[in-house]
């Protein structure tokens, strides 16, 4: 490969001379970037010299990055493309309305008006129509048979309505989304360097040559080359499937590939390949995210091939490769696929019931609409032939099929108003409205289903800094010389020698990405840029009247020797400088306890160290670090160490002798102050029956105060403060494996998780989520910033990414970003989810009630009078109304405070609660009433001729248009009835808050008297007068009345009430399906339903086996027991470790001992590639 790709480049160069743009051509780098290892140093040498001739070339500067200029900027996008992977086309409007088509009950109806259509423009010869029976004739007017074909062409007419809202409706929805993800992307920013000056610009913004700052948790987001890096590891999953993180260094691979993750240290890089030209642009592509030339694609996919042979040698030669078939490339691509394909449609718990909903009411509907069709054919046969005793007679034919195909279309408007088809819209409506909403509150929501999961949410675990916290630290003590100063002090008070080391340690130890910038406005705060810790350091120094500028100036971060960087297992960062005379001096900074442990020295006031023996330390920790804390402030111990020339070079590889010997200069106290508004809203959680816990990496002590302050502890409650080592010795047993049962004994009284690493708050949530000690499973949501809280973060129900503190790699693990790091968002997202699970379920008592009427009038009328006194066309306004209307309606009602005022609904709980069911028996009981009394006697109430046994073309009567009227009307009221669904009196309450809602019952209403008024033959209406219509509306009124009396009945009374639309319980799911779904991330509750006839063929096989173990036992005397315990070691086995293979119909097992389950349990995580990642640690 490396010999081909050489004289690709040789010619390329004569092209680069050719363009005499730039020194490389966009190809020449593409190949390069190919390259790994010391392949890729080899070609970088050969080509270029190293990475400071690549930079020459690019003509940009390793040091001042490009100059910026708009000219040179564009010139580089033209030449070596945008940072864009250009997203997939949307489906077109026209695409959509042919999807809404494929609705099977549309269809029907389609072909049966077509049907009607044609056989309206038959026209039999007058003579013989008598002959055809009672109910052909009785048309005299000629005008009035010719209209025979508006009902066919109503019909149309209003599928083709359904068509183009359902159309318009998901096409909205898809641009919602489109624009979601657009604001999801254009708020990553990356640091580059320009024209000297660090400045943050929009990933699409980088360009080729761009001098790029990556730092620990950055998602890199195009191919470079590093130019300077401490202690870089990187994680390449995404792009290998390689778990291990990759060590970056000048001299082994300097090479940086786009979507891969920084997961500790720091350093700079040239980008040399953005966009499709970047190592994931290529895969994108490559799966087909966007049409290309097909030259260049076969070119790709040469490369591709090329590639994967090398990768397969290279596997070759690790002996454990067999163990690990998700490293394959096939998998690799597979996990890429299924990441190009992200914004899938996702199915929540909540869409799981409805569906399950959906389809039992579908098939009543279908079953009804069977026997209503059968009925009216068996009677009109019955009455024609028998009755009246008529021979079948040819020209007759055509009318006896009309007939038919009547009553077909009746049948068929019974299944379209009993299919609640509006429900998925009504869930689709809600979420996107809510999700709209929700980014007014600060929360953008990257799943939809998580915006509905977070009103079920039982528990969170959240963060110390940044979330209860301001995020804004400054120090307010220190305890420097010997001395504590309980306000900081001023720079007279500390003797110049440890005055000077502490403000160089302070200027060289922490990151050079950190910086204090001036406020933005006069009289502000000044701006913290960074990591918040470093810059309370960074401001500590500027109070000592030093500037840290001056020092970073004369010690570039190029000339610094080593950077032990912060990562949660060293718990501290050490950075080495080479002094002028050959010997070495290194600065430290961490958690007070554990680098106080590794100093032997402590500097006095006069500037020379001390020795500082262990009793020494207690005493400290008793008289400065404890008070500290138990303030609430972070302790922070800064310390050096001076290696001597004469030694020799230490070897820098062995960190624990590195870091020992140390000579304390100074702990300091670090202020973060609780947000204001964190205490209301954890009142607000605990109310609501939602437990807060927080998960922290700081002090125990420091925790404990913040958390009293935050309302977390409670004085007088019965709670548990954990340290993270703590937490681990009660969770293990002897073999050192966690136990179910011993974290159950734990987290219900378990408040605050204190220097926790985040394996632990991964133990901690999985452990919640898995707990079966109450009856309801507890719904967790977990927030994080940090880059090793992306386990946590993927295993939790609901992950909360920090918008401005959060690194790019939680964003992608979590489910809801919160653009402003607040705990009250949170709050507010419990407001919106539990409001869409109301809205739902509004929607529902409001449907269902339309449904059971509607179905029992068209049944019961059909049967009795041979016609349904609902027609196709007024079915379907029906239809109209109360799906598409009554969704946006009821969908769109904004969240008020008494939502946090109940317990979260479980996981299982019913869509429809026993007062709902209540609400809906009683209004079709009064609805039922009313119509059957005016079908049946209302010719006689209202003095008007009947409409019952009208014959086939019969002008539309002022009877069936008073029940159609009067019907629609009392939905309409019922509908402001639907509002309320626990049972309270005020329907009213708050009802102008929700201008859709009048809009929407307001227009229904217009359009109602339209459509009496003027809609005449085709919608079977004739114009009512102004009596008439109070009749009607009092009637309609009458159901708001008729509520009141429903809501006095208590429902502790209706014993015989059930509920509906329960979730698929866990119990029914087979073990084996259960396990392959937690696999997965989201568990598609619809497409399960599909899948359930391979399961119980499993079922069905397994418990035969059962039977013939169970037989067999008893033939050959030994005990039943012992088959049953095979059978429950099965089962228990089968849990362990189910590995799903191509397709659900083939489940292969494979056991694993519970050590290495708990093993790879902590130490594994879902990252985007299903890779294990070792276990990471969480930083202060």
């Amino acid at each position: 490969m490396a010999n081909n790709s050489y004289s690709g480049v040789k010619n390329s160069l004569v092209e680069a001379n050719h363009d005499g743009e730039f020194g490389c051509t966009l190809k020449e780098l593409r190949s390069l970037m190919e390259l790994r290892g010391a392949e890729a140093i080899g070609k970088l040498g050969e080509c270029y010299g190293d990475a400071h001739g690549l930079c020459n070339r690019l003509k940009t500067s390793p040091s001042d990055g490009l100059s910026g200029q708009p000219a040179d900027i564009e010139k580089r996008k033209t030449v070596f493309g945008q940072n864009l992977i250009p997203p997939k086309k949307p489906k077109t409007f026209l695409q959509l309305v042919w999807e809404a088509l494929q609705d099977v009950t549309l269809i029907i109806l389609e072909v049966a008006a077509i049907v009607s259509l044609g056989l309206s423009f038959y026209r039999p010869p007058d003579a013989e129509r008598e002959h055809c029976g009672k109910a052909a004739g009785g048309v005299e007017d000629e005008t009035e048979s010719e209209a025979g074909w508006i009902e066919g062409a109503a019909i149309l007419l209003s599928v083709i309505c359904v068509v183009l809202v359902t159309a318009f409706n998901d096409w909205s929805k898809d641009k919602q989304f489109r624009g979601l993800q657009n604001r999801i992307e254009q708020e990553q920013k990356f640091t580059v360097v320009r024209g000297g000056q660090v400045i943050q610009i929009p990933v699409a913004e980088i360009v080729v040559g761009d001098v790029a700052q990556v730092k620990y948790g950055d998602l890199l987001p195009a191919d470079g080359v590093l130019i300077q890096g401490n202690d870089l590891k990187i994680d390449e999953s995404s792009l290998t499937g390689e778990s291990d993180h990759v060590k970056k260094t000048l001299e082994k691979d300097p090479m940086l590939l786009s979507g891969t993750h920084v997961m500790e240290g720091s350093g700079k890089m040239v980008v040399t390949a953005v966009g499709v030209n970047s190592q994931t642009g290529i895969i994108f592509t490559l799966l087909g995210g966007n049409e290309d030339d097909d030259e260049d694609e076969e070119e790709k996919k040469k490369e591709k091939e090329e590639k994967k042979k090398q990768r397969k040698t290279k596997a070759q030669d690790g002996a454990a490769m067999e163990m690990q078939p998700l490293n394959s490339d096939e998998a690799t691509d597979a996990e890429e696929k299924k990441k190009a394909n992200l914004p899938k449609k996702e199915k929540s718990v909540l869409q799981g019931k409805l569906t399950k909903l959906a389809v039992q009411i579908g098939k009543a509907g279908l079953l009804m609409s069977a026997i209503t069709v059968i009925i009216l054919v068996v009677l009109f046969v019955v009455d024609t032939f028998w009755v009246q005793n008529l021979p079948w007679v040819k020209d007759c034919t055509p009318i006896y099929i009309q007939f038919f195909v009547k009553f077909f279309i009746i049948g068929v408007t019974v299944l379209v108003v009993a299919v609640p088809e509006g429900l998925p819209l009504a869930v689709t409506i809600s979420l996107a409205y809510s999700v709209k909403k929700m980014m007014k509150d600060n929360n953008l929501v990257r799943h939809l289903d998580a915006c509905e999961t977070m009103g079920n949410a039982t528990a969170i675990c959240s963060d110390k800094t940044g979330t209860l916290t301001m995020n804004r630290m400054t120090v307010v003590q220190a305890y420097i010389a010997e001395k504590h100063h309980k306000k900081v002090p001023e720079p007279e008070s500390i003797p110049s020698p440890a005055l000077d080391v502490l403000i160089l340690g302070i200027a060289v130890n922490c990151a050079y990405t950190t910086n204090i910038m001036p406020p933005e406005k006069e009289g502000g705060l000044p701006r913290q840029v960074g990591n918040k810790t470093e810059c309370a350091l960074l401001g500590f120094s500027n109070d000592l009247k030093r500037d840290y500028h001056a020092i970073r100036n004369e010690i570039p971060e190029e000339k610094l020797y080593k950077v032990y960087t912060f990562n949660s297992v060293r718990k501290s960062m050490s950075t080495v400088l080479k002094m002028a005379d050959g010997s070495f001096r290194m600065f430290s900074k961490g958690a007070s306890e554990i680098l106080l442990k590794k100093c032997c020295k402590l500097l006095t006031a006069s500037g020379e160290p001390k020795l500082f023996r262990p009793r020494d330390r207690d005493d400290m920790v008793k008289k400065v670090i404890e008070p500290m804390a138990s303030e609430g402030l972070r302790t922070i111990c800064l310390a050096y160490r001076d290696f001597s020339a004469s030694d020799g070079e230490p070897d820098w590889d062995n960190e624990n002798d590195i870091l020992s010997g140390l000579t304390c200069i100074c702990v300091v106290g670090i202020e973060d102050p609780v947000r204001p508004e964190v205490p209301d809203a954890i009142r607000k959680c605990q109310r609501a029956g939602i437990t807060v816990r927080m998960v922290t990496g700081d002090n125990i002590n420091t925790a404990r105060a913040i958390a009293s302050k935050c309302g977390i502890l409670l004085p007088g409650d019965d709670f548990l403060c954990l340290e993270g080592k703590e937490f681990n010795r009660r969770i293990r047993n002897e073999r050192g494996e966690i136990e179910q049962e011993r974290i159950d004994k734990i987290w219900p009284k378990l408040r605050v998780l204190a220097r926790s690493s985040p394996t632990d708050k991964h133990t901690l949530v999985k452990g919640i989520i898995d707990s079966t000690v109450l009856e309801q499973r507890q719904v967790v949501a977990v927030t994080g910033d940090g880059t090793n809280d992306g386990p946590a973060l993927k295993k939790a129900d609901v992950g909360f990414a920090m918008g401005i503190a959060g690194t790019d790699v939680a964003k992608e693990a979590s489910d809801i970003i919160l653009t402003d790091d607040n705990f009250s968002s949170i709050v507010k997202a419990v407001m919106w989810g539990r409001n869409v699970y109301d809205s739902i379920s509004k929607f529902l008592q409001f449907q269902l009630t339309v449904n059971v009427v509607a179905v029992i009038v068209a049944f019961t009328g059909a049967c009795i009078t041979q016609d349904s006194p609902l027609k196709a066309v007024q079915m379907l306004w029906v239809n109209l109304i109360m799906d598409t209307f009554a969704s946006l309606a009821l969908a769109t009602e904004p969240p008020t405070e008494s939502l946090l005022l109940r317990k979260p609904y479980g996981r299982n709980k019913p869509l429809i609660s026993r007062t709902m069911m209540k609400n809906i028996l009683g209004h079709a009981v009064y609805q039922l009433t009313i119509i059957f009394t005016l079908l049946f006697a209302g010719e006689k109430l209202l003095d008007i001729d009947s409409g019952r046994n009208a014959p086939l073309h019969a002008p539309p009567s002022e009877h069936y248009t008073i029940v159609f009227n009067t019907f629609v009307l009392m939905q309409l009221f019922n509908e402001i009835n639907a509002r309320k669904i626990h049972g309270e009196r005020n329907v009213f309450e708050g009802v102008f808050n929700n201008l859709i809602f009048c809009s929407i019952v307001f227009g229904t209403f217009i359009i109602q008297i339209v459509i009496v008024q003027f809609g005449g033959k085709p919608f079977s209406c004739v114009a009512l007068t102004i009596d008439q219509w109070l009749w009607c509306t009092f009637l309609g009124f009458g159901s708001l009345l008729w509520g009141q009396v429903i809501s006095s009945i208590p429902t502790s009374r209706l014993k015989f009430l059930k509920t509906a639309g329960h979730g698929t319980q866990k119990e029914e799911i087979p073990d084996d399906e259960l396990e392959e779904l937690e696999d997965e991330d989201e568990i598609d509750h619809a497409e399960r339903e599909l899948r359930r006839g391979q399961i119980l063929w499993f079922r069905g096989l397994n418990r035969i086996q059962t039977q013939m173990d169970v037989v067999s036992a008893f033939q050959s005397g030994t005990s039943f027991q012992g088959a049953l315990r095979r059978q429950a070691s099965n089962s228990s086995q089968q849990q362990h470790d189910v590995t799903n293979v191509s397709s659900p119909t083939h489940v292969a097992f494979s056991t694993t001992t519970p050590a290495t389950a708990a093993n790879s349990a902590s130490a594994t995580v879902g990252y985007p590639s299903c890779e294990g990642i070792p276990q990471l640690h969480l930083p202060l």
